[in-house]
């Protein structure tokens, strides 16, 4: 079973998906925003190609946890997803795996040019990562 993971901005979504197994989470793209019938195609391909049977939005909650504008657009759009794709939809806390990808790509030494172009890819794969750590013995 496959499942897909998103970091959603205003401009770009960041996806990744699982391996089969559900173990390791691989960085795919991002998905340059345009609206919201065109976001939802590009998904549905995207869930159609690799299998995907769940997916899991990061939800970008305040620093003290709890629920701000930006969340509230977010699950709104997980709603829409869920419902448009026919595929369960789970939120997962997000707060600093943009930061823990900036890091990453930091101490990788990518180029400042290299890491605009992959850090919402990179903070989806630490969102679905945490995500299949978090169920890995249940």
């Amino acid at each position: 079973m496959k499942i897909m993971g998103l970091d959603v901005g205003s401009k770009t979504i960041g996806v990744a998906v699982s391996d089969d197994m559900g173990w390791t989470a691989q960085g795919v793209l991002t998905i340059a925003r345009k609206n919201l019938d065109k976001d939802l195609e590009e998904l549905k391909k995207l869930t159609d190609q690799y299998r995907v049977l769940e997916i899991v939005v990061g939800l970008p909650k305040n620093m003290d946890g709890t629920i701000g504008k930006q969340a509230e657009e977010v699950l709104a759009l997980a709603e829409t997803i869920s419902s448009s794709l026919n595929i369960p939809v789970k939120t997962w806390d997000e707060r600093l795996s943009t930061i823990a990808a900036q890091k990453t790509l930091l101490e990788a030494n990518v180029s400042r040019k290299k890491r605009k172009k992959v850090i919402d890819k990179i903070a989806a794969v630490f969102i679905l990562q945490g995500y299949l750590d978090s169920r890995e013995y249940k």
